[in-house]
């Protein structure tokens, strides 16, 4: 199996999820155009209005950190970048979060405001 496809399967997995949870899908892999932008895996709202971009990370073992691990400082610029931009087009944002949820072998980890934009 390809990184691709286990890559689009985590995503899966964690959409399936959130959505259990309550959360509405807005969009999936949003991208800034150009190259050294960013990427948001999926975007999400919480009954409440908030906004949540989510990373999903996928690790077969916890070496090097697991999937926590995996979302070090360049990562979460870039996520940020991405949520800016995507925010532009709103006239007036809503209250935003960044999630992440970890696929690993004990399963599904759901973490609520992973990290901030600072």
């Amino acid at each position: 199996m390809t990184s691709r496809v286990r890559g689009q399967r985590a995503e899966d997995a964690a959409l399936a999820y959130l959505r259990a949870a309550g959360l509405a899908l807005v969009e999936r892999n949003y991208r800034t155009p150009g190259r050294g932008g960013g990427e948001i895996d999926l975007i999400l709202r919480e009954r409440d209005g908030t906004l949540v971009f989510v990373e999903v990370r996928s690790r077969q073992s916890a070496d090097f950190g697991g999937a926590p691990g995996s979302i070090g400082a360049v990562k979460q610029r870039r996520i940020v970048f991405a949520a800016r931009h995507y925010l532009m087009r709103w006239p007036s944002p809503p209250p935003c979060r960044f999630d992440a949820v970890l696929i690993g072998p004990d399963g599904v980890q759901w973490l609520r405001a992973a990290f901030d934009a600072d």
